[in-house]
């Protein structure tokens, strides 16, 4: 399918069902037996409950296995694929079952407003005012797995920098874009990568 008509505002107005369609098999494949958190996924967590400072997770992955981790500092700024939202009320809800256009809203009570909870293009990632305090409060700015591509998360890094407080690292399966920003970058699997550095973290703390 063309992302123009199943992520972006548009293709929604123009086939409804065809873009539920779409995020119902999504929402189905995540629910499989094999879709589980890896190895970064459970460091992040990790580091979450033992770190004796302040941790949290922006991500733009809609799925949850960060929660099924065990990570609950947690920012999805490009939504959330187990939650729908009411384009009358604007209110989100946990949803995992199939969706289509003959569901009422939870909250109002009208069909046909139902949407998926993510951010399509054209839109403006959730929770940037609570993003940019983050990034202007941190002692250390990790990105891990990204492209450098898509923006505003692209223009993380270089934010932080402006601010000259943190110290940033980039996690990544080979150097993104922005790379010669970082004060450190390290390439390989998010698997490998993230366990090691949060021991480091860890043994740091100890030392």
């Amino acid at each position: 399918m063309r992302l123009e008509d199943v992520a972006t505002p548009e293709g929604f107005r123009r086939d409804p069902a065809m873009v539920h369609a779409f995020y119902n098999d999504r929402r189905r494949h995540l629910a499989e037996t094999g879709i589980v958190p890896n190895p970064a996924h459970q460091a992040l967590a990790r580091l979450e409950r033992e770190w004796p400072g302040r941790v949290l997770i922006v991500t733009q992955n809609i799925d949850d296995l960060h929660e099924r981790a065990g990570s609950t500092a947690l920012i999805h700024m490009h939504g959330e694929l187990l939650k729908i939202r009411c384009q009358r009320c604007n209110e989100p809800f946990d949803w995992s079952a199939d969706l289509d256009t003959s569901h009422a809203c939870p909250d109002c009570g009208r069909t046909g407003t139902l949407r998926p909870h993510v951010v399509w293009f054209g839109e403006m990632p959730l929770d940037m005012d609570r993003i940019f305090a983050a990034l202007d409060d941190c002692a250390l700015f990790v990105s891990i797995g990204t492209s450098g591509h898509v923006y505003p998360a692209a223009g993380f890094v270089a934010h932080v920098r402006r601010r000259g407080k943190a110290r940033a690292v980039e996690l990544n399966l080979e150097p993104s874009e922005g790379a010669s920003l970082f004060h450190e970058a390290r390439s390989g699997l998010a698997s490998e990568l993230v366990p090691a550095f949060v021991d480091e973290l860890m043994h740091s703390q100890d030392a």
